[in-house]
């Protein structure tokens, strides 16, 4: 018996940690949109998929074919709880062009993932928009706050994952639930020297230096983030020693950062991955992507909800 097709068009699809994660699931992504270029290059190398670069709010939602679901995480930036938090940021405003397309294409459901301090934004309101935005166009909303180490990524990351499910489908959407088994960076990772062309040497800032940055081989990595110079310690780096409050030193040892490479084994891509653009663009890549193994996990949950 043959699977059945389901398609997805990709919106902020950035290098494709959520496409390449939604694919291993079973669906086939025809359709991507990003604005940055190196990662539309990037999408390119993997993927079949139409890849449209350019600003969202430039794109008729016409020139979008008709799909099965439409996927993305709009901007995390402006709801990080690690950032500034403005509730007037232009890019708060990106969901609603989302919102857009899904009201024009009407998908059976639509997939987003974005970071925990979007509940929180604005005290809440910002979610509450989203939410009764989507409800207005016709979709039921299921949203959870999950951690990636408990879907085989070797990092600690919690994320929002936005699912709506269109109002005639007359069923419950149900999260995967957490997995027992962890996977460590030891299990992704190896202890050879890196070249140094692929590990940022940007200094330490004091932000960076106000607190531990090293976790050991059979732990979780902390969260990858997009900003090449934040990036956590390689855990053969020695652990780092407490002076103060808010201020740490470096411990005896070589110390140095993950690179590009390491960070996208920690973010779950396939090991022969390539990313296009510069070494502070690669790692802006791969920090943005959904964990491409909790992308398979929530993704294989809507398949067979779609499916059968």
């Amino acid at each position: 018996m043959s699977k059945k097709v389901l398609t997805v068009a990709s919106l902020f699809c950035g290098a494709g940690g959520l496409d390449i994660g939604l694919e291993k699931a079973g669906f086939k992504v025809v359709w991507a949109n990003d604005f940055e270029h190196d990662a539309c290059e990037t999408h390119k190398l993997w993927s079949k998929a139409k890849v449209v670069e350019g600003d969202i709010k430039k794109i008729s939602s016409e020139s979008i074919p008709d799909v099965d679901v439409i996927a993305g995480g709009f901007p995390c930036q402006p709801f990080s709880l690690a950032g500034p938090r403005k509730i007037d940021d232009s890019r708060n405003q990106l969901y609603k062009e989302f919102v857009r397309i899904v009201e024009a294409k009407k998908p059976k459901a639509f997939i987003g993932e974005n970071v925990k301090g979007l509940l929180s934004m604005g005290d809440g309101e910002i979610f509450k928009a989203i939410q009764k935005e989507f409800s207005d166009k016709g979709y039921k909303l299921y949203v959870k706050l999950l951690n990636a180490k408990d879907y085989e990524v070797p990092q600690d990351r919690q994320r929002v994952i936005l699912v709506g499910i269109r109002n005639d489908i007359d069923k419950e959407f149900i999260f995967p639930e957490p997995l027992d088994k962890k996977v460590t960076m030891r299990d992704v990772l190896d202890n050879t020297p890196a070249d140094n062309k692929d590990v940022c040497d940007a200094p330490y800032s004091s932000r960076f230096m106000s607190r531990q940055r090293v976790r050991d081989w059979d732990m979780q990595s902390f969260t990858i983030p997009a900003m090449a110079k934040q990036v956590p310690l390689h855990p053969s780096s020695p652990k780092m020693i407490k002076l103060d409050k808010d201020l740490w030193k470096f411990g005896e040892g070589n110390t140095r950062r993950l690179s590009y490479k390491e960070a996208a084994q920690i973010q779950t891509f396939p090991k022969d991955m390539a990313f296009c653009g510069n070494l502070i663009n690669k790692y802006k890549q791969i920090g943005n992507a959904v964990p491409v193994n909790l992308a398979f996990h929530v993704g294989k949950a809507l398949y067979l909800f779609l499916a059968n």
